[in-house]
């Protein structure tokens, strides 16, 4: 999107606010599928932990996307938003068996990653399609805390021990229709990830009954200009001869399947701040912000590095600035960066604003989260109104004490 076009957004709703372009998110998608195009049978699976407006949920419906999901929440969001049960799969860590019994009944792809969880909800429902989440031991990913496929993960049942999963289904008789693996995000070596996959189609051989496998996503996208990212197209190339073989051999077609958050939202998001304050100090000149990592935590959680543009002075001089916000900690978004020169009131864009930014805002320091606009069809839609003070009191309970007596308000 355009600088202009941009200013234009944050000057009709305010700022801070998030900005989600439809047609780059379009645009991924058709990218990810002809990328298999030879693929018999392929099915993306839209990962709602990465951006969960219900506005683009309905967008990716009508792009013929699933949803990958991982609570019951994001199942009935799904089902909100008009997805089919069956194009829903759960994948859930460490939660209940209650929940995982409770999504089970909206007719949702169940998947598990727990040997005991396996066991019991096999025992008692072996009637239910299961897929199997698989650890396949193999370090990705741009951050140990997005890295969950390696041997220390708390995700997925160890390849080491798949004789337990095959005495469970034995045991239980039920049914198990995929595997399941996710390594990670940022994965950049490609050979990595076909690593990773002849581990799992090693693990699939075990299963005769299969419909679909499902290789998750982690894609690594551009974060700022000539970056590197993962090469889709020779991803895909490659990953599909080997696919073929697999099917072949197995003695049937079965569904390729892949889970994409970031691939698919990342570069389409902007998030846009007004510039409070210009604060210099004997070595540093800060441009503070109307927001912090209540708005957008990345930064501080991972270490990303946003591109930052100043979208009211694009062609100014550039110096060097530290981007920071207003809470009470340190929250440091960009160290002595070169941005076009910033005054006060100006607004920041930072790019690559569409995974993993609003999903995990809060409402800490009592700041209210932003609002979120879907551009469509060159026009700029809200999706989302900006929290006010009332949301803040939503579902609080107010109760005076007096007299060692509590008298609800």
């Amino acid at each position: 999107m355009k600088s202009e076009t941009l200013l234009n957004v944050a000057n009709e709703f305010g700022s801070p606010i998030y900005v989600y372009d439809a047609q780059k998110i379009e645009a991924q998608y058709k990218r990810l599928t002809a990328a298999f195009n030879k693929v018999k049978k392929l099915k993306i699976n839209y990962a709602v932990k990465a951006l969960s407006n219900i506005s683009v949920l309905k967008f990716m419906n009508s792009l013929g996307a699933g949803l990958d999901t991982v609570s019951i929440q994001e199942v009935k969001l799904g089902l909100h938003a008009g997805f089919k049960a069956k194009d829903i799969i759960y994948t859930p860590n460490g939660v209940s068996l209650e929940e995982i019994e409770a999504v089970a009944k909206l007719g949702t792809q169940i998947n598990i990653d727990n040997l005991s969880i396996l066991e019991q909800f096999g025992s008692k429902h072996p009637e239910i399609p299961v897929c199997i989440r698989i650890n396949p031991h193999v370090m990705a990913g741009g951050n140990t805390n997005i890295s969950v496929g390696h041997i220390d993960s708390k995700f997925g049942i160890s390849i080491h021990q798949i004789p337990h999963i095959i005495r469970i289904v034995e045991n239980t008789g039920m049914h198990i229709n995929g595997i399941h693996m996710h390594t990670g995000s940022d994965i950049l070596d490609i050979d990595v990830f076909i690593y990773a996959s002849e581990i799992l189609f090693e693990t699939a051989k075990n299963f005769k009954d299969l419909e679909f496998i499902d290789f998750g996503s982690g894609f690594k996208v551009p974060y700022k200009e000539g970056d590197i990212e993962t090469n889709i197209e020779e991803f895909g190339e490659k990953l599909t001869t080997r696919f073929k073989t697999f099917c072949k051999n197995y003695g049937r077609e079965i569904t390729l399947a892949f889970e994409p958050g970031k691939f698919l939202v990342s570069e389409a998001g902007f998030f846009l701040a007004k510039v409070n304050a210009i604060k210099q100090t004997t070595s540093t000149v800060f441009a503070q912000i109307d927001s912090g990592f209540n708005h957008l935590i990345r930064p501080m959680l991972y270490g990303s590095q946003h591109e930052i543009e100043n979208i009211s002075n694009p062609k100014g001089k550039h110096r060097f600035y530290s981007i920071v916000g207003y809470i009470c900690e340190t929250d440091t978004f960009a160290n002595n960066r070169r941005i076009a020169e910033i005054k006060e009131e100006d607004v920041l864009a930072f790019k690559n604003a569409g995974a993993y930014c609003f999903t995990m805002s809060s409402n800490y320091n009592s700041r209210y989260r932003p609002a979120e606009v879907l551009w469509y069809n060159e026009k700029a839609h809200l999706i989302r109104k900006r929290e006010t003070f009332n949301d803040l009191l939503t579902n609080q309970v107010s109760i005076e004490i007096k007299n060692n007596e509590t008298i609800v308000k």
